[in-house]
């Protein structure tokens, strides 16, 4: 016997109810495909704010006011004005599943209907979970919609140093803190014009050891926080090239490049494959401490699920909304780096 609507309403409503509030462990195994959201969703990486934004001080100066002093010295006071505020405004992501009441699995019995519900709920947060991990990497358009990602906190320049400064759509700077007017809210960069131990991989040297990447010491270390922190990013032109320069180069590159887990690793840093950096021609690298970056989730607004709701102009139809509203942080844009060989932003 068919159910009736409200029959199969209560039904869903029991069924989102024991499977409990929405959680992205629902998708763990989908989320070690996600290489940014596996880092950012830790929960030592997630906090809840209230409020338009996110503010946070950060120390973009120092006041300078160490020195040697001699026997009787009167004292000095010097307060500088080294602390600043960031302030990262909240945006809203949105995804659905929806049933027809005369689905075959809707007039099979309650079993069935639960199957359904969990099947289609994972489904939403797995096309969740891809929004977010693309806007990681997308390049952003200066609208007022999309979350910040990796581009918008990190730059490039033609130029060797901290001179990663304001994405072009953003004047104002990375969270609203002008690397411009602060000389160290700058990440670093680099350019390189060949893919060789003379070239790209001296350059890599240098921009690991001036943003203070911390290399794991042995294999317990590379499995811990200690070296799960710290990521290389390329296209699959660029890491290819790195493969055939470590085979080739065998023991005669020391410490830079070696095999460890299955994949490559540039000083036991993980050398990690972008699919969506293949469409960028100037092979940009991105050295990323996830130390400094976190997710800040608006509190009551971290994987709403409202619903079910009639859907307008379709009576058997029945729609559950999934909200979130976030954003990216990132405290220290000088553990960060982008090297490429046109500096291009």
């Amino acid at each position: 016997m068919a159910l009736s609507h409200d029959q199969i309403l209560d039904l869903v409503k029991t069924t989102q109810k024991e499977l409990g509030k929405m959680k992205w462990t629902e998708i763990a195994t989908d989320l070690q495909e996600y290489e940014v959201l596996s880092k950012m969703l830790k929960r030592d990486k997630v906090s809840f704010a209230t409020g338009e934004g996110i503010q946070r001080n950060v120390m973009v100066d120092e006041s300078g006011a160490a020195k040697h002093v001699g026997l009787y010295n009167s004292d000095d006071v010097n307060v500088g004005d080294v602390m600043q505020v960031m302030d990262v405004p909240f945006r809203h992501s949105t995804t659905n599943y929806a049933f027809d009441r005369r689905e075959r699995a809707m007039n099979e019995g309650p079993e069935q209907i639960v199957e359904l519900i969990k099947v289609r709920r994972a489904d939403a947060m797995i096309s969740l979970a891809k929004l977010l991990e693309d806007c990681f990497w997308d390049d952003h358009t200066g609208d007022n919609v999309t979350p910040f990602g990796i581009r918008y906190w990190v730059q490039g320049s033609t130029s060797q140093g901290f001179n990663g400064g304001n994405h072009a759509q953003f004047a104002s700077g990375p969270g609203n803190l002008s690397a411009s007017d602060h000389p160290r809210w700058s990440n670093y960069t680099d350019k390189f014009s060949n893919t060789t131990k003379a070239d790209v991989i001296k350059k890599l040297r240098r921009a690991h050891r001036l943003t203070d990447f911390k290399s794991p010491v042995d294999i317990p270390d590379y499995r811990t926080s200690k070296g799960q922190n710290y990521r290389i990013y390329m296209n699959e032109e660029t890491i290819s090239a790195f493969e055939d320069i470590g085979e080739a180069s065998n023991e005669n590159l020391g410490r830079d490049l070696a095999p460890m887990d299955g994949s490559i690793t540039f000083r036991r840093n993980p050398l990690v494959y972008v699919p969506k950096l293949d469409a960028e021609t100037n092979k940009p690298i991105y050295l990323i401490n996830w130390g400094v970056f976190s997710v800040f989730f608006l509190k009551g607004e971290h994987l709403r699920e409202d619903g079910p709701l009639r859907v307008a102009g379709q009576h058997n139809v029945y729609q559950v909304h999934v909200d979130l509203s976030w954003n990216s942080l990132c405290v220290d844009r000088r553990r960060l780096a982008k090297l490429s060989t046109d500096g291009a932003a």
